[in-house]
């Protein structure tokens, strides 16, 4: 058997951090040498996903864990305001960054790859994990080639910190590669309430709802002569995204440098 993978994860007791945990603990394949989050420090890893224990206790010191050697990969599920940082320090230690927390700027996102060639390890940014968000994103971008008129509705739950999400940017981003830009909707157009009609991106807009009871939906909605077009994800629950997880932090140990998109690992 080939050796596990050591994996310390940041965010540990978040909803999307203990579905990672609980991923690490029961896969053969992977090693949990950390989990990192302050609101249950000294909880073992194992109880605080329902499991039995792990004998390992929650952490909230995250430069220690990245300083001690132990880890292969650090998996971020934490915040916009902290995952930057907790990037840089992961590649400081050589520890290789799986990150699925969303609000990098182009500038960060650059400085990160340099930094990862610069210490020769490989690096993930996924705004999305989930294997059907990534078919969406394809198949929109490979639609707006010849349906050049579109929408992006986004849907998630109102405790969501970012808007719109990771996921509907990356969206806009692979279909903005396919579609020059064009200015839709009549060019008169005014609005009698500020925002009604969306963020505007290349020429399109984006749209995003925020309501309890929601999971994560996304719909690209395009327009043409007599016809319209929609592709739809939806996701129902958080463990749908962990067989993305794995393969991501399985990939960031066959190369070097950051990659940002899950899409660029699905052929």
């Amino acid at each position: 058997m080939s050796k596990r993978i050591r994996v310390i994860v940041s965010g540990a007791g978040g909803r999307m951090g203990k579905e990672v945990v609980k991923l690490v603990l029961e896969d053969q394949e992977l090693e949990l040498v950390a989990a990192i989050d302050r609101s249950a420090k000294d909880m073992d890893a194992g109880r605080l996903v329902g499991l039995e224990e792990a004998g390992i206790a929650v952490t909230a010191d995250l430069e220690a864990a990245l300083a001690s050697g132990d880890g292969d990969v650090l998996v971020d599920f934490t915040t916009p305001q902290s995952v930057y940082d907790n990037t840089v320090l992961a590649i400081k230690y050589g520890v290789r960054p799986v990150i699925g927390t969303t609000g990098f700027t182009p500038e960060q996102i650059s400085e990160l790859d340099k930094q990862c060639q610069e210490r020769g390890i490989g690096g993930l940014i996924a705004p999305n994990f989930s294997i059907g968000a990534i078919l969406m994103m394809k198949f929109a971008a490979q639609a707006s080639k010849y349906f050049p008129h579109l929408e992006i509705i986004e849907y998630h739950g109102d405790q969501k910190l970012d808007a719109p999400s990771g996921t509907a940017i990356k969206t806009a981003e692979m279909i903005s590669e396919m579609r020059s830009e064009l200015r839709q909707g009549n060019p008169k157009e005014e609005e009698t309430i500020e925002g009604a009609r969306g963020g505007y991106y290349n020429g399109f807009r984006i749209h995003s709802v925020r309501l309890p009871g929601i999971f994560a939906q996304e719909e690209v909605i395009f327009g043409g002569y007599g016809q319209s077009l929609k592709i739809r994800h939806d996701s129902y629950e958080r463990a749908g995204y962990m067989p993305g997880v794995k393969i991501g932090i399985q990939k960031v140990m066959q190369y070097t440098g950051l990659v940002y998109g899950f899409e660029h690992f699905i052929e």
